[in-house]
């Protein structure tokens, strides 16, 4: 028999220490070039978005990919893509991140998340966001590492 998955994480990332660092001139590059590194990386981009501290990916991976892995590779290469590519020099990514698996009935509930971003700051921070994901979730945290 073969192995069959389905494996979706909606993930999100911020900036460091979560300034506004991602401009709006260029934004729509960076989510460009995260999709590509995502396919690069043997990933499927199904969805990339975000505002100017933080961005989201709705992505398929595959079983042999290892999570952190992957977000390690995927962060230092689109930091360096923006160090190179928009010549913002002090552009960096915080550490860690936040991956959630999202089910195949939720996917396209995701993806409408992802693409309606530049409407969810107005409402709320991407600390108030982040910590409605992660309860959302059942996932317990230590507030003072969300900082």
């Amino acid at each position: 028999m073969s192995t069959f998955t389905s494996l979706h994480y909606h993930i999100v990332f911020s900036t460091k220490n979560r300034k506004r660092t991602i401009k709006e001139s260029w934004q729509e590059r960076l989510h460009e070039y995260l999709g590509g590194t995502v396919k690069g990386l043997g990933g499927v981009p199904q969805g990339v978005g975000g505002v100017t501290d933080h961005v989201h990916l709705l992505v398929g991976m595959r079983a042999t990919h290892r999570l952190s892995d992957f977000m390690r590779e995927l962060k230092k290469t689109s930091s360096i893509w923006v160090h190179e590519e928009i010549g913002q020099a002090d552009f960096a990514w915080q550490e860690g991140y936040g991956a959630f698996s999202v089910s195949p009935t939720a996917r396209d509930e995701v993806k409408k998340y992802i693409a309606n971003q530049p409407e969810h700051p107005r409402k709320r921070s991407f600390q108030e966001e982040l910590i409605g994901m992660l309860e959302r979730a059942g996932v317990e945290y230590d507030p003072k590492y969300l900082e």
